[in-house]
């Protein structure tokens, strides 16, 4: 058997998450160049990049999306365990069981909470949606301070009281910064949900065969 290179077997994730750093990156610096544009113009003093890394302004941004983003892939994972789409790709069958849906089986190659049962068997065959609901409860905690923080600093500079935190957890602007992310990602799923039923993307694993029926899973 032809040995692969590391490269190869985990290209996907190096991509993917090579991308994300990038986009990170650009992220921070157009970010830390606007706000200090902002800041210049009201007469206020600039951030260093030190400084911006910690602002209120950047951990908002940042997490504020991440937080969307796990938000999005725990209900997902979640909602696709019991609903249904006819001609999805996305979907599981209307009618045949599938192998996700049988009883785990200990075996010799199985991963060690199969082989040893009880609790921890129970917690592994829900940990994906527990990963992501852990971290989309840290970002959603993370993102509020950001944003509080981001609050409090442009108080302070407009020479105004800040409202206390728990006030301002219930304030609009807070929640306006959640929603406006989570309908797009719920768009997002939507999309390709109802998209894959008619379209196609040869080599995909998130497409159908290219020449499966449009009404087959």
């Amino acid at each position: 058997m032809k040995k692969q290179s590391f490269f190869y077997r985990n290209s996907l994730s190096i991509v993917l998450i090579a991308m994300m750093l990038i986009c990170l990156y650009g992220q921070f610096v157009t970010g830390w160049r606007t706000e200090n544009k902002e800041l210049a113009e009201e007469g206020q003093h600039l951030l260093s990049v030190g400084e911006y890394i910690r602002s209120g302004h950047f951990i908002q941004a940042t997490f504020e999306n991440w937080e969307s983003e796990f938000l999005q892939m725990m209900l997902y994972i979640v909602l696709t365990v019991s609903l249904r789409q006819k001609g999805s790709s996305e979907s599981k069958s209307l009618d045949e069981k599938e192998d996700v849906d049988a009883e785990p089986k200990p075996h010799a190659n199985a991963p060690w909470p199969v082989k040893k049962g009880g609790i921890w068997l129970k917690l592994y065959k829900h940990s994906l949606s527990i990963a992501f609901a852990l971290l989309f409860l840290i970002s959603f905690a993370l993102h509020f301070y950001g944003s509080y923080k981001d609050y409090v600093f442009e108080q302070a500079a407009k020479k105004m009281t800040a409202m206390s935190a728990q006030n301002y957890f219930f304030d609009s602007r807070f929640w306006f910064e959640s929603f406006q992310n989570w309908q797009s990602e719920f768009l997002a799923v939507a999309s390709i949900v109802i998209l894959s039923i008619w379209l196609r993307e040869k080599g995909s694993p998130e497409s159908k065969p290219v020449d499966m029926p449009h009404h087959e899973n």
